[in-house]
């Protein structure tokens, strides 16, 4: 779900970073970050979010001070005080989007499968095509990839649609999907790794976190995530990639510490220990 209200979202910061700044140079001493300023766990006002913290981390390698330009990714607005020389980045969206320029992946992840720790009629299960999951309550949002290998599978007879409202967020909608899990009344569900790994671990009940990174047909279900740039400045660019490249096993000590299910490549878990070596 995150990346279909990253898409709008981008769409309109598009506009933003291509249209040329003043001189084409970044302010002096700042960092321009474009986030959400309510969207746990990625960011918030408050700089609680994990995008918070990896934006801090790079303005401070670069010498820098992080200011925001807030937008929301429910609505795809951008608000006017975005002018044309507003963001230095956009914090974390999927590779390959087209809408502006990527810098190279700084970690990968995954939807995820989530069910009762107890629940041994679920244990080992790691893709969607298991036939263990036939006769399962799932929640899952629709309109998203595993929504699409629900259907493919002959689950959605059982399968649960959850919506994010005008009156409430992803997270929120997550965290409802999580509790009924907890109570029964969901067997499973499938969410955004970032925010089913961390509202998971908040869960009363004991929750188990499988990365669906096993899928074999249909869409795909594991994400490279980048941040954006503005077009045709291959230097700065260059600059950010070589920031992420020597610090990656500081990036994924932050994703750790919020749950959030990091993978290589090729779909395999990665730890932030591992990274160091």
């Amino acid at each position: 779900m995150r990346l279909l209200l990253l898409g709008a979202a981008c769409a309109l910061l598009a506009i933003a970073l291509s249209l040329p700044g003043r001189d084409g140079a970044r302010a002096e001493g700042v960092l321009r970050v474009c986030a959400d300023p309510d969207n746990m766990p990625f960011s918030n006002e408050k700089g609680e979010g994990f995008e918070n913290k990896l934006a801090t981390l790079i303005a401070d390698k670069l010498g820098d001070r992080v200011a925001y330009s807030w937008f929301s990714e429910a609505t795809g607005y951008v608000p006017n005080t975005m002018g044309s020389d507003a963001c230095d980045l956009v914090m974390g969206y999927a590779q390959g989007t087209g809408l502006i320029d990527d810098t190279n992946p700084y970690y990968y992840t995954s939807y995820v499968l989530i069910y009762r720790q107890g629940d041994q009629s679920l244990a080992g299960v790691e893709r969607l095509s298991d036939p263990r999951l036939k006769g399962k309550k799932i929640g899952l949002f629709a309109r998203t990839p595993p929504a699409s290998l629900i259907a493919m599978y002959g689950l959605a007879g059982n399968a649960k649609p959850f919506e994010v409202n005008a009156d409430e967020s992803l997270s929120k909608a997550a965290q409802k999907m999580l509790a009924e899990i907890g109570s029964g009344k969901l067997d499973v569900g499938i969410l955004w790794g970032p925010v089913g790994g961390y509202y998971a671990e908040q869960s009363p009940v004991p929750l188990k976190l499988v990365p669906l990174a096993k899928e074999s047909v249909g869409p795909s279900t594991v994400y490279p995530i980048t941040m954006g740039v503005r077009p045709n400045e291959p230097q700065w660019k260059h600059t950010i990639n070589k920031v992420l490249a020597e610090n990656q096993a500081g990036i994924y000590a932050i994703l750790e510490g919020y749950n959030v299910p990091v993978l290589d490549e090729n779909g395999n878990p990665v730890a932030a220990a591992a990274a160091e070596r």
